[in-house]
């Protein structure tokens, strides 16, 4: 054998790399700051109510579905949720539609009041919600939308319009006019042209508009809370805070109907989460 003579490079004399170390260290504490919280939901969903109260612990000694079974069979709660998808869906549609027609006005098109106009947008979606929801509801209630899944929704996109139009903004800057004149010579008319050019290279920025607004109008409860007051039409959130009565807090219901609650939010974010990441940074290039 050849005797370590303690050169340069050799393994003994290798000095210990601290920064993958501190790297994994550093992933290692944030996973479980991220996770924990959802672990420590799903555990107590999973509780009997003695354990939830009188001995916490990390794993149950007794595993129960009656949390979820009080929640779904007891509560209706299924109902809840699907007023949340019909809300959530509708207003995200509605809200890409019509964004994408004023963010690509907003930005193709020369007229007057135009800057004026970008900024009453960007006032009223840097407007805090509890402001407006006393004259919001005067309005429903004058239009007789009070306590209606439509009314829910017209309110709903008096938020989500303004902030949809302006982050498109930023990802219609970003595909070149040259393409639409191009198209346009070829015989396209503007709304061909916003169609088939423009729309589907701004498909990563939809995607996050999209997601964006579907995540603010499912978790959505002070406008639901004042404006909804049938049972049958709460959306999730408003149903959860229902089930706190005086100063009595049923945690094992609650955290049942948080993970059915973030269980579309997190299929949601993880089919997407790839048009995630690319439409955050698109949009950042230019405008």
């Amino acid at each position: 054998m050849t005797p370590d003579l303690g050169l340069p490079g050799t393994p003994a004399q290798r000095p210990l790399q601290l920064g993958p170390i501190l790297t994994w260290a550093a992933i290692l504490v944030s996973l479980v700051l991220v996770l924990f919280p959802i672990y420590w939901m799903v555990i107590t969903s999973l509780k009997l109510p003695r354990e939830i109260y009188r001995v916490p612990a990390l794993w149950p000694s007794t595993f129960t579905y009656d949390n979820f079974r009080i929640l779904i069979s007891d509560k209706g709660f299924l109902t809840n949720i699907r007023n949340s998808l019909i809300v959530s869906s509708t207003v995200t549609v509605i809200t890409l539609l019509f964004s994408s027609f004023a963010a690509y006005s907003m930005v193709r098109f020369r007229y007057r009041f135009r800057g004026l106009v970008g900024r009453a947008i960007l006032f009223a979606y840097l407007t805090p919600t509890s402001l407006l929801f006393i004259p919001l509801a005067v309005v429903m209630a004058n239009l007789r939308l009070s306590d209606t899944i439509q009314g829910l929704i017209l309110v709903y996109l008096t938020f989500a319009l303004p902030f949809a139009t302006w982050m498109l903004q930023g990802y219609f800057r970003a595909v070149p006019q040259e393409l639409e004149e191009q198209a346009m010579i070829d015989g396209l008319s503007r709304f061909g042209t916003l169609f088939r050019i423009v729309l589907p290279l701004s498909a990563p920025g939809l995607a996050a508009v999209a997601i964006f607004t579907f995540t603010s109008a499912w978790n959505e409860m002070l406008l639901a809370l004042v404006l909804i007051t049938d049972p049958e039409k709460r959306t999730a959130p408003l149903a959860l805070n229902y089930l706190i009565t005086s100063d009595v807090l049923p945690w094992g219901p609650l955290m049942a109907g948080a993970v059915i609650s973030s269980v579309p939010l997190m299929i949601l974010y993880f089919i997407a989460q790839r048009f995630m990441v690319i439409g955050l940074t698109s949009g950042s290039v230019k405008g």
